[in-house]
C-alpha cells in the first residue's frame, strides 16, 4: 500500500518536472530565436 502510494507520487512529480521542462523549453526557445 505504502509502496503504491509512492510509486503514485513519483509518477506525479515526474510528469510535473517534465510539464516544466517542456514549458521552460517552449518559452526559451523563441526568446532565443528572437536574440
Amino acid at each position: 500500500m505504502k509502496f503504491m502510494k509512492l510509486t503514485g507520487f513519483t509518477l506525479i512529480e515526474l510528469i510535473v518536472v517534465i510539464v516544466i521542462i517542456a514549458t521552460l523549453i517552449g518559452v526559451s526557445m523563441p526568446a532565443a530565436s528572437n536574440a
